[in-house]
């Protein structure tokens, strides 16, 4: 049986902490590539520059919308929004995903006019080098954000995470580009990397939409992590059953709804003491989530709602 993730044992603060950081870093390191890459594409006209360039504006567009995004994610439940601030991270996503696409449909066709139209490259090398320092950045922001992700389980630092991955195949095929233009000649070929690099992004566009769509339909969270909170609740030797199990995720945080069946003689006292032991071992085990319980005597028979096989 799966335990809690690294995600769900990390402290509140320090998921807050971590996020804020993340997307300040990547602030950082989109403002450095939008500038280095529009003065190569300015010197050397490369249409795979341009897509590399449009990537970059897209990246700075959205750790902008990412930082806001977060901030909105950890401000406390409130009088207006009693669940808490948590979907502003996939309607961030969301609207990342969009723009991120309509960005490559654009470069689809700045590529196929290119094509038809093929115009000479010029200083290439100085293009390379810009290239190379470009993937240092994105490898290294990369891999400090799937860190994060592992330790917040955030959605607008995993896409984040995502877009940079792209990045980095979108500046290597660049960098394969320029070489071919230069070493043989071959002017078609960087409108075609270009348009390559377009559907590439488009492919990250929508696994970024799905994810966020994911969450603002209230998918449940996965089977694992439903069995586990089963299983803790089933700890306590009075809990004979349970039922109506429902869960959902929301940003950081989750939440988790469940109906505790026990012994019809106990008092509400007992029952209500047993059920706070329950919700402390589920908090424990997931400490980003807001735990419901709801007492049920045992072998009495109440309308409950049916979820596929969840009964």
């Amino acid at each position: 049986m799966s335990g809690p993730s690294e995600a769900q044992r990390e402290a509140p603060q320090r998921i807050a902490a971590l996020m804020r950081n993340a997307t300040r870093a990547s602030v950082a390191v989109s403002g450095v590539m939008v500038a280095t890459t529009f003065i190569a594409w300015i010197a050397s006209g490369s249409i795979s520059l341009l897509s590399s360039l449009i990537d970059s504006l897209v990246d700075g567009a959205a750790a902008l919308v990412n930082l806001w995004a977060v901030r909105q994610a950890l401000v406390p439940a409130d009088r207006e929004h009693r669940f808490g601030h948590g979907k502003a991270e996939p309607l961030a996503s969301l609207g990342q995903s969009a723009f991120i696409a309509g960005s490559a449909v654009l470069l689809l066709f700045e590529a196929l006019q290119r094509l038809l139209n093929p115009v000479p490259i010029r200083n290439t090398g100085f293009g390379i080098a810009v290239m190379a320092i470009a993937i240092a950045l994105a490898l290294a922001l990369y891999l400090y954000e799937r860190r994060v992700v592992r330790r917040t389980g955030s959605l607008v630092v995993s896409a984040d995470a995502l877009h940079y991955r792209t990045h980095l195949f979108v500046n290597a095929s660049v960098i394969v580009s320029l070489l071919l233009t230069t070493e043989l000649g071959w002017i078609a070929v960087d409108p075609l990397f270009g348009g390559a690099i377009a559907a590439w992004i488009i492919h990250g566009a929508w696994q970024i939409a799905r994810h966020s769509v994911t969450q603002l339909m209230d998918r449940e969270l996965p089977d694992l992590q439903r069995a586990r909170i089963r299983d803790i609740a089933l700890s306590a030797p009075e809990v004979r059953a349970v039922h109506d199990l429902r869960t959902r995720a929301a940003g950081p945080d989750a939440f988790i709804q469940i109906h505790l069946e026990m012994d019809g003689g106990l008092t509400l006292t007992e029952a209500h003491r047993i059920s706070d032991g329950v919700e402390a071992k589920i908090r424990a085990a997931f400490p980003h989530a807001e735990v419901l319980i709801h007492q049920d005597p045992e072998g009495v028979e109440e309308p409950r709602a049916l979820f596929g096989s969840d009964a």
